[in-house]
């Protein structure tokens, strides 16, 4: 394991409201110096390119190298094709690994077959292109362990959000384990896959926000994601050193008013993410 500390980036913390201030559900967990991506949703790799910029050297274009997807939904893959192709286009060498639920395998090979003329433009017309980067090997997961290297175990845990397989992450290193909750309505045993966590990154929505909405929308919202009392409710029980909010939905209420209906409810720290914080 390493022995460098682990750090968080917010590369988006969007829903699919499109939001000129933040980019679609994307988080780097870096350790020693490699990107571990999780989900890939609009402008992925300009956002890594800004961090990188900022003064975090792992995320250098070429070294996103490995995805973590946490469902299939389009504002948590449309960033896809441009993970695939873009760093390859800049430097890239290595095939990109991705891991996540069943249908990924058919996404991956559809996109491939989509962009079949610019990869044969790239690697047969003028352009020096190597034959590797834009190759890309994608694994479909069950729950539990699904990566381990020297830095980093990565384990996959079932959660609530709609119909398909998705999934949570939890990363353990050596001085940190960070949990990424991907899209979910509370689920049996969460208390069990956020424990003992430093940092949970949560999505959640706002109640007062959530109340002004269409019935339709109010029954979607409940179903499939976790309320900022939920959250709370979760929260006070497992006890993160941090807890990060992103994919907020606030449904038109102020950023202020979500977090402090959770704060109102939980007494440890929180923090309202936003693109390129780093945690």
């Amino acid at each position: 394991m390493s022995s460098n500390p682990a750090r968080i980036v917010l590369l988006g913390t969007g829903t699919p409201n499109a939001d000129p201030a933040r980019s679609g559900p994307a988080v780097a967990v870096v350790v020693d110096q490699t990107p571990y991506l999780i989900d890939f949703g609009a402008g992925v790799v300009r956002q890594a390119v800004a961090a990188h910029a900022a003064g975090i050297e792992a995320l250098e274009v070429s070294r996103l190298r490995r995805a973590f997807l946490t469902h299939l939904h389009s504002d948590h893959t449309v960033g896809y094709p441009d993970l695939i192709l873009t760093p390859w286009t800049m430097g890239r060498r290595q095939p990109l690994q991705v891991y996540g639920p069943q249908g990924l395998r058919a996404m991956t090979e559809r996109i491939l077959s989509a962009y079949a003329e610019d990869i044969r433009e790239r690697l047969d017309g003028l352009e020096p292109a190597n034959r590797n980067g834009y190759r890309t090997e994608s694994f479909e997961i069950v729950p539990g362990t699904v990566y381990q290297d020297e830095s980093v175990t990565v384990e996959a845990f079932r959660v609530r959000h709609g119909s398909w397989p998705a999934y949570g992450y939890r990363f353990t290193t050596s001085d940190r384990v960070i949990v990424i909750s991907g899209d979910t309505a509370p689920f049996a045993g969460w208390e069990t896959a956020y424990r003992d966590c430093d940092v949970l990154v949560h999505e959640v929505h706002s109640v007062a926000g959530l109340a002004s909405q269409e019935p339709a929308w109010q029954a979607y919202h409940a179903a499939v994601h976790t309320s900022t009392t939920e959250l709370a409710e979760v929260a006070s029980i497992v006890k993160p050193r941090l807890l990060v909010l992103y994919h907020q939905l606030f449904h038109g209420v102020s950023e202020s008013v979500l977090l402090r209906e959770v704060q109102d409810r939980y007494a440890g720290e929180v923090a309202s993410g936003h693109d390129l914080d780093v945690f």
